[in-house]
């Protein structure tokens, strides 16, 4: 009765002033809350802590029914004190769970709240763009169809919500260059509101930071051992091919050194007491020998060199093997990082 008492009263003056030639309008603000971008973020924002909320409250009923439950079957098993002490304490649950329903959802709760501190700048910028095209179109009168003013008909031709939209659009690319700024503040503003309400996130972000730390100490080591570890097996197998590379060498060398003299002698007693054919015979037994030595030579020269590869593939092998050890550890450690965000 009261909006269609003040509809009585204030019709006749507008209805005055209009035929005096003033400019009326209005505009829906409902309509263009929902077509401005950063309403829909806001109200995304407040619906998905008012969902959190709400699981928690189901989680906190889930926890009193199970104890009830529980208190049901094992209550003729138990003395009247353990009873007692197990109803009060789903009794204080009870009240915390209602405590904190009153503290999200209730008159003076969390949603409500938020919901004024995320809404209000979007409100008080739509009146602000509302006052400057009214200013600006020359208009006197500019209702809200939306408010508690009941308009019981309207005529579209003085509907301008389609303008002030635009004009808020105008005015969104003129901010255009700081929009990232003001991202970046709105959460920092987010922030400040959620430690405020809830301390204990510096606390979890604080132990968040030390496993983390923790975690990234233990992999160094580990990385540092891996690392000295292979340091230590290429050291080793460098000085045992050395080994036996000089070993073959020695060996080569004094089987040279034996052989020589003997040739030698043997070469000058065959040349004083043989004829020419026998020299040639001579001569042609040496160049079989000769070659049957070289042929000798070039398989033990190919199958030290087939060993060689052998040793080569090996420790590739292991260099392969210890690489996708390695691997396999960086991608659990990657993992390990994305665990705690998805908690």
């Amino acid at each position: 009765m009261k909006k269609y008492f003040v509809l009585l009263f204030a019709f006749p003056f507008f209805f005055a002033q209009a035929q005096k030639g003033a400019k009326i309008g209005y505009i829906d603000m409902d309509y263009i809350l929902e077509k401005v971008p950063e309403y829909a973020e806001a109200k995304n924002q407040l619906e998905q802590k008012a969902t959190t909320w709400k699981q928690e409250i189901e989680g906190k009923k889930n926890t009193v029914s199970k104890l009830k439950e529980t208190l049901a079957a094992e209550k003729v098993l138990l003395t009247k004190e353990l009873i007692k002490e197990k109803e009060e304490e789903i009794k204080t649950l009870e009240t915390e769970l209602f405590d904190y329903q009153q503290k999200r959802f209730g008159p003076q709760g969390d949603l409500i709240i938020q919901k004024g501190a995320l809404i209000k700048p979007i409100q008080d910028q739509v009146f602000n763009i509302v006052q400057d095209y009214a200013e600006k179109q020359k208009y006197d009168f500019i209702f809200d169809k939306s408010s508690d003013l009941t308009m019981l008909f309207t005529s579209d031709r003085f509907d301008i919500s389609d303008q002030i939209l635009k004009a808020i659009e105008r005015a969104g690319r003129k901010v255009e260059l700081t929009k990232k700024q003001q991202k970046i503040q709105d959460a920092k503003d987010q922030r400040e509101i959620d430690v405020k309400e809830n301390p204990e996130i510096l606390e979890k972000e604080k132990t968040q930071d030390l496993k983390k730390e923790e975690r990234q100490r233990i992999l160094d080591e580990r990385k540092e051992a891996a690392a000295a570890k292979k340091k230590e097996a290429d050291e080793k197998r460098a000085a045992q091919l050395k080994e036996k590379a000089e070993a073959r060498q020695k060996a080569l060398d004094e089987k040279k050194a034996k052989l020589e003299p003997a040739q030698t002698e043997k070469k000058e007693t065959a040349d004083q007491t043989t004829t020419a054919s026998q020299k040639e015979a001579r001569e042609k037994i040496l160049q079989e020998k000769k070659e049957a030595a070289a042929a000798k030579k070039k398989e033990a020269d190919e199958k030290r060199a087939q060993l060689l590869k052998e040793k080569a593939e090996a420790r590739q092998k292991v260099l392969d093997d210890q690489k996708a050890k390695k691997e396999a550890l960086k991608n659990k450690t990657e993992e390990n990082k994305e665990e705690p965000k998805k908690n």
